[in-house]
Protein backbone atom coordinates (compact mmCIF):
# COMPACT_ATOMS: atom_id res chain seq x y z
CA UNK A 1 0.00 0.00 0.00
CA UNK A 2 1.59 3.25 -0.87
CA UNK A 3 -0.95 5.65 -1.59
CA UNK A 4 -4.53 6.63 0.20
CA UNK A 5 -7.58 8.40 -1.77
CA UNK A 6 -7.83 12.09 -0.66
CA UNK A 7 -10.93 13.29 1.53
CA UNK A 8 -12.77 16.62 2.17
CA UNK A 9 -13.13 16.43 5.64
CA UNK A 10 -12.63 19.61 7.67
CA UNK A 11 -12.75 20.33 11.14
CA UNK A 12 -16.14 20.98 12.73
CA UNK A 13 -16.31 25.05 11.70
CA UNK A 14 -15.20 27.48 14.36
CA UNK A 15 -16.06 31.37 13.67
CA UNK A 16 -13.70 33.28 12.57
CA UNK A 17 -12.56 36.14 15.04
CA UNK A 18 -11.81 36.89 18.31
CA UNK A 19 -12.74 34.12 20.91
CA UNK A 20 -15.27 34.86 23.66
CA UNK A 21 -14.73 31.56 25.77
CA UNK A 22 -11.61 29.26 25.88
CA UNK A 23 -11.55 26.50 23.11
CA UNK A 24 -10.96 23.85 25.39
CA UNK A 25 -12.92 24.36 28.97
CA UNK A 26 -15.63 27.08 27.55
CA UNK A 27 -13.92 29.47 30.12
CA UNK A 28 -15.00 33.12 30.15
CA UNK A 29 -12.64 35.05 31.53
CA UNK A 30 -9.65 35.63 29.41
CA UNK A 31 -6.81 38.30 30.56
CA UNK A 32 -4.48 39.16 27.96
CA UNK A 33 -0.88 37.98 28.52
CA UNK A 34 1.14 39.34 25.55
CA UNK A 35 -0.06 41.58 22.32
CA UNK A 36 2.08 41.78 19.47
CA UNK A 37 -0.11 43.41 17.14
CA UNK A 38 -1.51 43.21 13.90
CA UNK A 39 0.44 40.70 12.18
CA UNK A 40 0.61 38.68 8.70
CA UNK A 41 -0.34 34.87 8.64
CA UNK A 42 3.39 33.60 9.75
CA UNK A 43 3.76 30.98 6.57
CA UNK A 44 2.18 32.96 4.14
CA UNK A 45 4.86 33.34 2.03
CA UNK A 46 4.95 36.17 -0.91
CA UNK A 47 5.21 35.80 -4.66
CA UNK A 48 7.37 38.47 -5.97
CA UNK A 49 5.07 39.28 -8.71
CA UNK A 50 2.60 39.80 -6.21
CA UNK A 51 3.83 42.87 -4.06
CA UNK A 52 1.02 45.20 -5.12
CA UNK A 53 -1.17 43.13 -3.50
CA UNK A 54 -1.77 43.89 0.23
CA UNK A 55 -1.48 41.34 2.86
CA UNK A 56 -4.62 40.44 5.21
CA UNK A 57 -3.40 40.97 8.79
CA UNK A 58 -5.28 39.58 12.07
CA UNK A 59 -4.25 40.50 15.76
CA UNK A 60 -1.79 38.59 17.42
CA UNK A 61 -3.02 38.50 20.74
CA UNK A 62 -2.48 35.47 23.75
CA UNK A 63 -4.69 35.56 26.75
CA UNK A 64 -4.75 32.78 29.46
CA UNK A 65 -7.73 30.74 30.60
CA UNK A 66 -8.52 31.85 34.49
CA UNK A 67 -10.49 28.19 34.86
CA UNK A 68 -7.90 25.73 33.08
CA UNK A 69 -4.70 27.44 32.69
CA UNK A 70 -4.65 27.23 28.88
CA UNK A 71 -2.98 29.73 27.11
CA UNK A 72 -4.19 30.15 23.90
CA UNK A 73 -4.35 33.42 20.55
CA UNK A 74 -7.45 35.50 20.69
CA UNK A 75 -7.80 35.35 17.08
CA UNK A 76 -9.06 32.01 15.28
CA UNK A 77 -8.12 31.95 11.49
CA UNK A 78 -10.17 29.30 9.67
CA UNK A 79 -7.74 26.02 9.29
CA UNK A 80 -7.81 26.28 5.53
CA UNK A 81 -6.28 29.99 5.36
CA UNK A 82 -3.45 28.42 7.67
CA UNK A 83 -2.50 24.86 6.20
CA UNK A 84 -3.91 25.34 2.55
CA UNK A 85 -2.27 23.69 -0.58
CA UNK A 86 0.83 26.23 -0.88
CA UNK A 87 1.86 25.52 3.09
CA UNK A 88 5.42 25.51 2.74
CA UNK A 89 6.73 23.82 6.05
CA UNK A 90 8.91 20.47 5.06
CA UNK A 91 9.83 18.40 7.54
CA UNK A 92 12.26 16.98 5.53
CA UNK A 93 14.64 20.03 4.94
CA UNK A 94 15.44 20.14 8.82
CA UNK A 95 18.65 17.40 9.66
CA UNK A 96 18.26 17.60 13.16
CA UNK A 97 14.43 17.18 12.82
CA UNK A 98 15.13 14.09 10.73
CA UNK A 99 17.73 12.52 13.62
CA UNK A 100 15.16 13.63 16.09
CA UNK A 101 12.08 11.42 14.44
CA UNK A 102 14.57 8.99 13.66
CA UNK A 103 15.75 8.31 17.09
CA UNK A 104 12.28 8.51 18.73
CA UNK A 105 10.91 5.22 15.69
CA UNK A 106 13.69 3.47 16.86
CA UNK A 107 12.71 3.59 20.04
CA UNK A 108 9.32 2.69 19.79
CA UNK A 109 10.52 -0.61 17.35
CA UNK A 110 12.53 -1.38 20.30
CA UNK A 111 9.89 -1.06 23.20
CA UNK A 112 7.04 -3.09 20.97
CA UNK A 113 8.80 -5.54 18.63
CA UNK A 114 5.86 -6.77 16.55
CA UNK A 115 5.16 -3.63 15.27
CA UNK A 116 4.64 -5.23 11.74
CA UNK A 117 1.49 -6.35 13.00
CA UNK A 118 -0.07 -3.08 14.01
CA UNK A 119 -0.90 0.26 12.55
CA UNK A 120 1.09 3.09 13.26
CA UNK A 121 -1.03 6.41 12.53
CA UNK A 122 0.52 9.64 12.37
CA UNK A 123 -1.41 12.73 12.67
CA UNK A 124 -0.17 16.17 10.46
CA UNK A 125 2.49 13.74 9.02
CA UNK A 126 3.90 16.43 6.74
CA UNK A 127 6.28 14.98 3.69
CA UNK A 128 6.59 11.33 5.47
CA UNK A 129 9.61 12.86 7.63
CA UNK A 130 9.09 10.20 10.65
CA UNK A 131 6.88 7.47 9.31
CA UNK A 132 8.97 6.57 6.37
CA UNK A 133 11.82 4.78 9.10
CA UNK A 134 8.64 2.15 10.15
CA UNK A 135 7.74 2.20 6.03
CA UNK A 136 11.92 0.85 5.73
CA UNK A 137 10.56 -2.05 8.51
CA UNK A 138 7.72 -3.31 7.00
CA UNK A 139 5.51 -1.98 9.45
CA UNK A 140 1.93 -0.54 8.53
CA UNK A 141 1.41 2.98 8.77
CA UNK A 142 -0.71 5.79 7.90
CA UNK A 143 0.14 9.36 7.87
CA UNK A 144 -3.21 12.09 7.87
CA UNK A 145 -1.91 15.62 7.18
CA UNK A 146 -4.13 18.28 5.29
CA UNK A 147 -1.65 19.83 3.24
CA UNK A 148 -1.82 19.01 -0.30
CA UNK A 149 1.87 19.77 -1.01
CA UNK A 150 3.90 17.84 1.89
CA UNK A 151 1.11 14.88 1.63
CA UNK A 152 1.45 14.83 -2.24
CA UNK A 153 5.42 14.45 -1.20
CA UNK A 154 5.01 11.61 1.61
CA UNK A 155 3.14 9.31 -1.15
CA UNK A 156 6.28 10.00 -3.75
CA UNK A 157 8.28 8.87 -0.60
CA UNK A 158 6.18 5.61 -0.51
CA UNK A 159 4.39 6.45 2.70
CA UNK A 160 0.59 5.75 2.74
CA UNK A 161 -1.23 9.09 3.45
CA UNK A 162 -4.56 10.60 3.68
CA UNK A 163 -4.92 14.30 2.63
CA UNK A 164 -7.35 15.67 5.69
CA UNK A 165 -8.23 17.28 8.40
CA UNK A 166 -8.21 14.87 11.37
CA UNK A 167 -11.18 14.72 13.91
CA UNK A 168 -14.20 13.02 14.99
CA UNK A 169 -15.29 12.58 11.74
CA UNK A 170 -12.02 11.12 9.94
CA UNK A 171 -11.51 9.13 12.98
CA UNK A 172 -15.15 7.77 12.27
CA UNK A 173 -14.45 6.83 9.05
CA UNK A 174 -11.17 5.08 9.29
CA UNK A 175 -12.94 3.03 12.43
CA UNK A 176 -15.46 1.75 9.89
CA UNK A 177 -13.12 0.99 7.41
CA UNK A 178 -11.95 -1.29 9.83
CA UNK A 179 -8.56 0.79 10.91
CA UNK A 180 -7.79 0.82 14.52
CA UNK A 181 -4.05 2.39 15.88
CA UNK A 182 -2.52 0.70 18.27
CA UNK A 183 0.28 3.49 18.04
CA UNK A 184 -0.86 7.09 17.55
CA UNK A 185 1.85 10.06 17.05
CA UNK A 186 1.21 13.92 16.83
CA UNK A 187 4.41 15.97 17.21
CA UNK A 188 4.02 19.79 16.77
CA UNK A 189 0.11 19.58 16.11
CA UNK A 190 -1.18 19.77 19.31
CA UNK A 191 -1.13 23.44 19.23
CA UNK A 192 -2.35 24.09 15.94
CA UNK A 193 -5.80 22.55 16.31
CA UNK A 194 -8.40 25.31 16.83
CA UNK A 195 -11.37 22.41 17.84
CA UNK A 196 -9.19 20.88 19.98
CA UNK A 197 -11.96 18.86 21.58
CA UNK A 198 -13.14 17.33 18.42
CA UNK A 199 -9.04 16.66 17.90
CA UNK A 200 -8.59 14.56 20.92
CA UNK A 201 -11.49 13.22 20.36
CA UNK A 202 -10.67 11.42 16.97
CA UNK A 203 -7.75 10.25 19.18
CA UNK A 204 -10.28 8.46 21.71
CA UNK A 205 -12.17 6.98 18.49
CA UNK A 206 -9.14 5.48 16.77
CA UNK A 207 -6.68 4.43 19.35
CA UNK A 208 -7.16 0.92 20.25
CA UNK A 209 -8.15 -0.30 23.71
CA UNK A 210 -4.69 -1.16 24.52
CA UNK A 211 -2.71 1.17 22.51
CA UNK A 212 -0.64 4.34 23.52
CA UNK A 213 -0.98 7.85 22.06
CA UNK A 214 1.74 10.25 22.09
CA UNK A 215 2.34 14.20 21.19
CA UNK A 216 5.56 16.30 21.17
CA UNK A 217 4.80 20.53 21.28
CA UNK A 218 6.86 23.33 22.09
CA UNK A 219 6.72 23.43 26.33
CA UNK A 220 4.82 26.82 27.72
CA UNK A 221 7.62 27.24 30.44
CA UNK A 222 10.24 27.52 27.77
CA UNK A 223 8.15 29.99 26.16
CA UNK A 224 8.20 31.88 28.85
CA UNK A 225 11.30 31.63 30.53
CA UNK A 226 13.31 32.07 27.27
CA UNK A 227 11.53 35.10 25.65
CA UNK A 228 10.93 32.88 22.41
CA UNK A 229 7.94 34.90 21.81
CA UNK A 230 8.39 34.62 18.31
CA UNK A 231 7.30 30.89 18.71
CA UNK A 232 3.31 32.65 19.10
CA UNK A 233 1.82 32.94 15.56
CA UNK A 234 -1.67 32.55 14.29
CA UNK A 235 -1.07 28.55 13.50
CA UNK A 236 0.04 28.09 17.32
CA UNK A 237 -3.17 28.40 18.76
CA UNK A 238 -2.42 27.19 22.51
CA UNK A 239 0.66 27.32 24.62
CA UNK A 240 0.44 24.11 26.79
CA UNK A 241 0.92 23.28 30.35
CA UNK A 242 0.79 19.78 31.94
CA UNK A 243 -2.02 21.42 33.80
CA UNK A 244 -4.37 22.61 31.12
CA UNK A 245 -3.55 19.48 29.10
CA UNK A 246 -4.99 16.63 31.58
CA UNK A 247 -8.49 17.67 32.05
CA UNK A 248 -8.71 18.14 28.13
CA UNK A 249 -7.06 14.40 27.47
CA UNK A 250 -9.83 13.84 30.54
CA UNK A 251 -12.34 14.78 29.18
CA UNK A 252 -12.13 12.55 26.14
CA UNK A 253 -11.73 9.18 28.44
CA UNK A 254 -7.74 9.53 28.32
CA UNK A 255 -5.09 9.52 30.85
CA UNK A 256 -2.59 11.74 30.26
CA UNK A 257 0.56 8.71 32.09
CA UNK A 258 4.41 9.66 30.97
CA UNK A 259 6.11 12.74 30.17
CA UNK A 260 9.62 13.69 28.66
CA UNK A 261 11.54 16.53 28.58
CA UNK A 262 13.21 16.90 25.01
CA UNK A 263 15.63 19.75 23.52
CA UNK A 264 13.97 19.99 20.05
CA UNK A 265 12.29 22.93 19.38
CA UNK A 266 13.88 25.04 22.02
CA UNK A 267 12.25 23.05 24.52
CA UNK A 268 9.38 20.11 23.97
CA UNK A 269 7.43 17.72 26.16
CA UNK A 270 6.36 14.32 24.90
CA UNK A 271 3.51 12.79 26.21
CA UNK A 272 2.80 9.20 26.72
CA UNK A 273 -1.28 9.39 26.79
CA UNK A 274 -3.62 5.75 26.74
CA UNK A 275 -7.28 4.41 27.87
CA UNK A 276 -5.90 3.00 31.11
CA UNK A 277 -4.41 4.75 34.03
CA UNK A 278 -1.01 4.50 34.65
CA UNK A 279 0.75 7.68 35.80
CA UNK A 280 4.88 7.49 35.92
CA UNK A 281 6.77 9.23 38.32
CA UNK A 282 8.54 11.06 36.03
CA UNK A 283 5.35 12.85 35.45
CA UNK A 284 4.15 13.20 39.28
CA UNK A 285 7.22 15.09 39.11
CA UNK A 286 6.45 17.33 36.52
CA UNK A 287 3.42 18.49 37.39
CA UNK A 288 4.60 18.98 40.99
CA UNK A 289 7.13 21.08 39.56
CA UNK A 290 4.74 23.09 37.56
CA UNK A 291 2.25 23.74 41.27
CA UNK A 292 5.42 25.23 42.83
CA UNK A 293 6.16 27.51 39.46
CA UNK A 294 2.44 28.34 39.18
CA UNK A 295 1.93 27.68 35.43
CA UNK A 296 -1.76 26.91 36.31
CA UNK A 297 -1.98 30.90 37.24
CA UNK A 298 -1.78 33.90 35.73
CA UNK A 299 0.61 35.81 38.05
CA UNK A 300 3.45 33.19 36.17
CA UNK A 301 2.80 35.13 32.91
CA UNK A 302 2.25 38.81 33.88
CA UNK A 303 6.06 39.96 33.32
CA UNK A 304 6.34 38.17 30.10
CA UNK A 305 5.21 41.44 27.53
CA UNK A 306 7.55 43.56 29.65
CA UNK A 307 10.40 41.38 29.07
CA UNK A 308 9.33 40.80 25.07
CA UNK A 309 9.06 44.55 25.02
CA UNK A 310 12.63 45.32 26.25
CA UNK A 311 13.78 42.58 23.54
CA UNK A 312 12.49 44.62 21.25
CA UNK A 313 14.19 47.22 22.36
CA UNK A 314 17.53 46.57 22.77
CA UNK A 315 17.41 44.22 18.94
CA UNK A 316 16.59 47.27 17.45
CA UNK A 317 19.49 49.04 19.29
CA UNK A 318 22.13 46.62 18.43
CA UNK A 319 21.08 46.72 14.57
CA UNK A 320 20.69 49.88 14.19
CA UNK A 321 24.50 50.63 15.73
CA UNK A 322 25.74 47.49 12.96
CA UNK A 323 23.91 49.57 10.23
CA UNK A 324 25.54 52.77 11.50
CA UNK A 325 28.81 51.44 10.80
CA UNK A 326 27.92 50.73 7.26
CA UNK A 327 27.91 46.95 7.87
CA UNK A 328 25.72 44.66 6.17
CA UNK A 329 23.28 42.29 8.07
CA UNK A 330 20.65 39.33 6.50
CA UNK A 331 18.91 36.85 8.23
CA UNK A 332 18.94 32.82 8.28
CA UNK A 333 15.68 31.01 8.61
CA UNK A 334 12.50 31.97 6.74
CA UNK A 335 10.40 30.25 9.31
CA UNK A 336 7.22 31.16 10.59
CA UNK A 337 9.06 32.27 14.07
CA UNK A 338 11.04 34.88 11.93
CA UNK A 339 8.31 36.05 10.54
CA UNK A 340 6.53 36.97 13.87
CA UNK A 341 9.81 38.77 15.40
CA UNK A 342 10.80 40.55 12.35
CA UNK A 343 6.90 42.34 11.90
CA UNK A 344 6.84 43.17 15.58
CA UNK A 345 10.26 44.82 15.88
CA UNK A 346 9.24 46.81 12.74
CA UNK A 347 12.98 47.52 11.52
CA UNK A 348 13.97 50.18 9.22
CA UNK A 349 13.45 49.10 5.92
CA UNK A 350 16.75 48.49 4.20
CA UNK A 351 18.65 46.62 8.02
CA UNK A 352 18.13 43.61 6.93
CA UNK A 353 19.37 42.98 3.18
CA UNK A 354 17.37 39.23 3.08
CA UNK A 355 16.72 36.23 4.80
CA UNK A 356 18.37 32.23 3.57
CA UNK A 357 16.64 29.19 3.67
CA UNK A 358 17.70 25.32 3.02
CA UNK A 359 14.25 24.67 2.08
CA UNK A 360 14.02 24.79 -1.75
CA UNK A 361 10.24 25.26 -1.06
CA UNK A 362 11.29 29.32 0.12
CA UNK A 363 13.66 30.11 -2.05
CA UNK A 364 13.03 32.52 -4.34
CA UNK A 365 9.72 33.77 -2.19
CA UNK A 366 9.58 36.77 -0.21
CA UNK A 367 8.92 36.77 3.70
CA UNK A 368 5.41 38.36 4.29
CA UNK A 369 4.95 41.87 6.53
CA UNK A 370 8.41 42.94 5.73
CA UNK A 371 8.99 41.78 2.23
CA UNK A 372 12.43 40.65 2.34
CA UNK A 373 13.52 38.35 -0.08
CA UNK A 374 14.41 34.42 0.65
CA UNK A 375 17.57 33.48 -0.84
CA UNK A 376 19.00 29.85 -1.13
CA UNK A 377 21.79 29.52 1.60
CA UNK A 378 24.91 29.97 -1.06
CA UNK A 379 23.74 33.19 -1.11
CA UNK A 380 26.06 34.05 2.35
CA UNK A 381 29.17 32.79 0.25
CA UNK A 382 28.34 34.84 -2.84
CA UNK A 383 27.50 38.16 -0.87
CA UNK A 384 29.37 37.73 2.60
CA UNK A 385 27.50 39.80 4.80
CA UNK A 386 29.03 41.31 7.91
CA UNK A 387 26.29 40.17 10.23
CA UNK A 388 23.93 36.99 9.93
CA UNK A 389 20.86 37.10 12.18
CA UNK A 390 19.78 33.77 13.03
CA UNK A 391 15.92 33.40 13.11
CA UNK A 392 15.34 30.18 13.43
CA UNK A 393 17.39 29.51 16.78
CA UNK A 394 16.16 26.57 17.65
CA UNK A 395 18.60 25.04 15.27
CA UNK A 396 21.27 27.31 15.96
CA UNK A 397 23.80 24.74 16.96
CA UNK A 398 23.25 23.42 13.45
CA UNK A 399 23.52 26.30 11.38
CA UNK A 400 26.65 27.37 13.30
CA UNK A 401 28.36 24.04 11.95
CA UNK A 402 27.02 24.68 8.55
CA UNK A 403 28.14 28.13 8.35
CA UNK A 404 31.38 27.43 9.27
CA UNK A 405 33.19 28.53 6.11
CA UNK A 406 30.87 32.05 6.19
CA UNK A 407 32.23 32.50 10.07
CA UNK A 408 36.15 31.65 8.63
CA UNK A 409 35.73 34.43 6.00
CA UNK A 410 34.86 36.89 9.09
CA UNK A 411 31.43 37.00 9.20
CA UNK A 412 29.41 36.83 12.15
CA UNK A 413 26.76 35.22 13.89
CA UNK A 414 23.58 36.87 16.51
CA UNK A 415 20.47 35.51 17.97
CA UNK A 416 18.05 37.61 19.10
CA UNK A 417 16.06 35.02 21.56
CA UNK A 418 16.46 34.91 24.39
CA UNK A 419 18.23 38.20 24.61
CA UNK A 420 20.47 40.05 21.39
CA UNK A 421 23.36 39.22 21.59
CA UNK A 422 26.56 37.99 19.14
CA UNK A 423 27.25 33.99 18.72
CA UNK A 424 30.47 33.95 16.63
CA UNK A 425 32.76 36.56 15.67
Amino acid sequence: MTAMSQTNTTPTPIPAGRIQACRSCGGNDLPTVLDLGEQPLANALLEPDSLDEAEELFPLEVVFCSECGLLQVSETVPPEILFGQDYPYYSSFIPALLKHSRTHALALMEEYPSLDQRLIVEIASNDGYLLKNFVRKGIPVLGIDPAKGPAEAALEAGVPTLTAFFGVETARELVEDGKRASIMLANNVLAHVTDINDFVGGFAILLADDGIAEFEFPYVRELIENCAFDTIYHEHVFYYSLAALEPLFARHGLYLNDVQALSIHGGSLRLRVSKTRGKSAELERFQAEERSLGLDGLEYYLSFARRVEKLRDDLRRMLAEIVSRKKTIAAYGAAAKGATLLNYVDLPDGTIAYVVDRNSHKVGKVMPGVRLPIKDVDELLRSQPDYLLILAWNFADEIIRQQKEYLERGGTLLRAVPYPQILAA
